[in-house]
């Protein structure tokens, strides 16, 4: 039996292009481009947001279990329980981020990322058996690791089939998935919470450990079945004609200037780490992390403490459609109009308004839980604008696998910074937790407006030939292979 990368070289009885050589010769039609990144959308698109949604859902799944008795019978109001408990994920998840995208470039992802999704899957059914503080400590260290790998792991993937331009919305639609993840999760521990006492001697599940046991069957599930839908490649996508595998390879090799399928070796790796755009990035992608960490998880905290009549877990759910809704809108626009920076300026406003609101008024309870709508629409888009523009302007897929998950991780330090804004005796008012996020999106605002102002100086130093010296002694695949450095490649504002 013939291997998927043999069968991939069976393109029209020709093998896959692996340099731009390759496709001068290649021709194909707008119209054909436009057929293949349909298929390609219905065809990876739904299954990452699916994957991602259950990721984001057995993370933030223990804020729901908190308020249905987790806290009480934990004793985690004592000290800082509830912060160490949410902080030793975030600590642990920043350490694996890079290891495994390298692991994911080598192994490839139609199996690798799937059993990501079982493994934290497993892990989640597992804390319904938790007994004590400490070995609830222990299954989110665990978590950590599974989930890790799976946020960089996906957008580099998405990047492995789509132009620049065709990224952010794609990225920004997996990424809705966390909105829809706590649209749905409170939804789900609403009615979980209420299934009746069951299991055996010594091991009852009830309320919260509902909530964990089913919601972590639900992952297994949806992980087992991911591979058999899940294309690996451009060139081995079962869903494409012969013919549309070497279009869909092509595109991406006439873009990217180089081989979409370099191994990661030591100078992409410093090459990502070196890239200055990927630290501006990386630091609003810190900020963005430290409101949507936040208050994913403590939203339902939040507004339990406002007293409202409604279920609080159901309180929950509009935000967050709102948030998901919004994200998507502004995804797409973002990659029509080829601009990340304006719309990561702009919406960082509400956000500010919304924590403005929280921190300084205290009356109508309904005013306030208006402010979190603000939030939610203000700066959940901000984490897929933020990522992708790293991942546009780092060029070559090897770098690409490397900042994505460079980004993400320098960006989950602000999961571990979110843990602590919000302390259980600081309640009901937050103003600490408030303020953070407060100023943290006034420095987005104004950290958006300089990545635009570095990349238009950047690429006006390229079209003045400033940048061309760089070429100076380079052999065609030494060219080539500068990604992001290369004179021609110009920054995505």
């Amino acid at each position: 039996m013939e291997s998927e990368k043999e069968v991939s070289q069976h393109l029209d009885g020709a093998e896959a292009p692996s340099s731009r050589e390759d496709v001068e010769e290649f021709t194909w039609t707008e119209e054909e481009e436009t057929r293949i990144r349909h298929k390609i959308d219905w065809n990876t698109v739904p299954l990452v947001t699916v994957l991602y949604m259950f990721c984001f859902l057995d993370r933030i799944n223990i804020g729901n279990a908190l308020i249905q008795g987790l806290r009480d019978e934990l004793q985690l109001q004592v000290g800082y329980r509830i912060n160490w408990a949410l902080c030793i994920f975030y600590i642990i998840y920043l350490l694996v981020e890079v290891p495994s995208n390298i692991i994911l470039k080598r192994v490839g992802p139609r199996f690798y990322i799937p059993a990501l999704v079982v493994g934290f899957g497993i892990v989640t059914i597992g804390m319904a058996f938790v007994k004590s503080f400490t070995t609830l400590l222990v299954t989110r260290a665990i978590l950590g690791i599974f989930e890790g790998g799976t946020f960089p792991g996906i957008a580099f993937y998405l990047s492995s089939f789509y132009k620049r331009k065709e990224l952010l919305f794609r990225v920004g639609i997996y990424v809705s998935a966390a909105s829809f993840a706590g649209a749905f999760g409170g939804l789900l521990a609403a009615g979980l919470s209420k299934i009746p006492e069951w299991g055996a001697a010594g091991a009852r599940i009830y309320k919260w450990r509902n909530i964990f046991f089913f919601e972590g069957v639900l992952t297994v599930i949806v992980g087992l079945l991911a591979p058999i839908w899940l294309p690996a490649s451009p060139e081995t996508a079962k869903f494409l004609t012969p013919r549309e595998r070497r279009i869909a390879a092509a595109r991406l090799l006439v873009e990217h200037r180089e081989n979409p399928e370099p191994v990661v070796e030591r100078r992409h790796i410093l090459r990502a780490f070196t890239c200055l755009h990927n630290y501006t990035c990386a630091l609003g992608f810190f900020l963005i992390n430290i409101t949507v960490q936040g208050l994913s998880v403590f939203m339902p905290t939040i507004i339990a403490d406002m007293k409202m009549e409604v279920n609080p877990q159901l309180l929950t759910v509009p935000p967050y459609v709102a948030a998901c809704i919004v994200a998507v809108a502004v995804a797409y626009i973002s990659d029509k109009t080829k601009r990340r920076g304006i719309y990561l300026a702009v919406f960082s406003i509400p956000a500010m308004i919304g924590f403005g609101i929280l921190r300084w008024y205290q009356e109508k309870a309904g005013v306030r839980y208006m402010a979190i709508f603000f939030i939610t629409v203000g700066a959940f888009p901000g984490g897929p604008a933020f990522l992708s523009w790293a991942i546009n302007n780092t060029g070559g897929p090897a770098v690409r696998a490397v900042s994505s998950a460079w980004v993400v991780t320098l960006g989950t330090i602000g999961g571990i910074v979110a843990t602590w804004t919000y302390i259980y005796w600081d309640g009901p008012k937050y103003p600490i937790g408030h303020t953070i996020n407060f100023v943290g999106q006034i420095i987005v605002f104004f950290l958006s407006l300089f990545g635009i102002a570095y990349c238009a100086w950047e690429n006006k130093q390229r079209r003045d030939g400033k940048r061309d010296h760089r070429l100076d002694g380079l052999n065609e695949f030494e060219a080539r292979d500068l990604g992001y450095k290369h004179p021609e490649f110009m920054y995505m504002k």
